[in-house]
């Protein structure tokens, strides 16, 4: 369903505006070098603006610590609906090694709703690229649901494990 609301409300291009919440800056690195003309997102229609209110999408890296979360609702809300929100890099979808500190609020999607995620520390342009392109519908899904069927067995040891020391 999202991704048909993504087809219709943005046909051609998507105007991104990136913002940084207490990142290390690698994820911004590897964002702007999609951007050049090596990984030219703008043959896409991927374009960045710099205001909140031109853009279609919202960038977001790092995790979002508890002096920038209102900035970031701010920023959130001044953006025009139809909007996306992807989180690059893994403190962005996750906290990773800043999770749980006591000045972080947490990951973005603790301050504001995310719609896609693109893991990685720092994600390579290719899979920025990638994301977006599945987020559009311009890319085919690579992934697949994992069901528990398709995990392995566990396995019980008819002895226990006793390393060759313990002997």
């Amino acid at each position: 369903m999202l991704k048909k609301l993504c087809q219709k409300a943005f046909p051609k291009a998507l105007w991104v505006y990136h913002t940084n919440c207490a990142a290390c800056n690698g994820c911004d690195i590897e964002i702007i070098n999609v951007l050049t003309p090596y990984y030219d997102a703008e043959r896409f229609g991927i374009k960045l603006v710099g205001s909140p209110r031109h853009a279609d999408v919202l960038l977001v890296t790092g995790g979002v610590s508890r002096q920038i979360a209102p900035a970031l609702k701010r920023l959130y809300n001044a953006t025009p609906n139809p909007k996306l929100v992807f989180a690059i890099g893994s403190c962005a979808c996750g906290g990773d090694v800043f999770f749980d500190s006591y000045n972080m609020y947490g990951a973005a999607d603790k301050a504001i709703p995310v719609d896609y995620y693109v893991p990685g520390c720092p994600p390579r342009p290719e899979a920025i690229l990638y994301g977006v392109g599945v987020a559009l519908g311009l890319l085919p899904k690579k992934v697949n649901k994992k069901i528990k069927s398709d995990l392995p067995e566990f396995q019980e040891l008819d002895e226990p494990m006793i390393s060759p020391k313990a002997k």
